[in-house]
């Protein structure tokens, strides 16, 4: 009779797909649960574009004309700012307690962590567009020639490219100080080349080249063909897709940048 002195064999790690939607939705909800006992980023995010909307509206009391011009705009852009920042500061804090650590030592995937966080964030961004696109609409009367639902879908589409962008910025930084350093690298340089204070085809040849491959810029396009168009354009087809596909590639950078803490 023969005995086996090698090591007893071990059963196969079972593999982690790149995305589970049990596991991103159990990411979601608990970064919901989070947020619920952070009233002051909530306001940030929900009650903030709205004070900001109404703060424009009174600004240009004497000008409606001036308000309908560049609300549209700042609808979009109101809502990518506060997203930016909540999204970033509130990863950043996950990083530095180690919360982020133990989570990546269990059995679930980057794109399961950054899908989640996604998840989460993104319903607070439908909430946060509904409530600052009815509020334009319906209450400092905005004045919108196209369909006020493509004007929903253009502010929600720039909130989740905050929320992406903050996912994303948030890898490089080492406290909330540096997180919000980044708002002036990523966020102003757009704000400026958008189209909001320069019609973009009126700037130096240069800048003209750089606005064009930046988000923002699509997103400001998009809000302006549902101000001044009836009907759905082919231009607006096409920012609305630069602005989607500009949040999903930055959603994957930053799942390809998510780091595990090695010992």
């Amino acid at each position: 009779m023969t005995t086996n002195t090698g090591p007893a064999p071990t059963a196969p790690a079972t593999p982690t797909t790149p995305l589970n939607l049990s596991r991103t939705t159990a990411t979601a909800a608990r970064v919901l649960r989070q947020l619920r006992h952070d009233p002051r980023s909530i306001a940030l995010m929900i009650i903030v574009p709205c004070l900001m909307l109404v703060l424009l509206r009174y600004v240009f009391d004497g000008s409606p004309r001036t308000f309908d011009s560049i609300g549209g705009s700042l609808l979009g852009i109101f809502p990518l700012i506060t997203m930016f920042l909540v999204t970033s500061i509130a990863t950043l804090r996950e990083r530095t307690s180690g919360t982020l650590e133990r989570l990546l030592a269990l059995p679930l995937g980057k794109g399961d962590l950054i899908a989640g966080y996604a998840l989460a964030f993104g319903a607070l961004a439908i909430v946060q567009s509904a409530l600052a696109t009815g509020l334009a609409l319906w209450f400092l009367d905005l004045d919108v020639t196209g369909s006020p639902w493509l004007l929903l879908l253009v502010a929600l589409l720039d909130a989740l490219l905050g929320t992406a962008l903050g996912l994303f910025v948030s890898a490089f930084a080492a406290s909330e100080f540096q997180a919000v350093q980044f708002m002036p690298a990523v966020i102003f340089p757009q704000l400026l080349l958008c189209g909001l204070f320069a019609a973009r085809d009126t700037m130096h040849p240069v800048l003209e080249a750089i606005s064009n491959v930046l988000p923002m810029s699509y997103a400001v396009d998009g809000m302006n063909e549902v101000l001044t168009h009836t009907d759905m354009t082919a231009n607006f087809v096409r920012d609305v897709l630069v602005v989607a596909g500009c949040a999903l590639l930055v959603l994957g950078l930053g799942a390809a940048t998510l780091r595990r803490r090695t010992t």
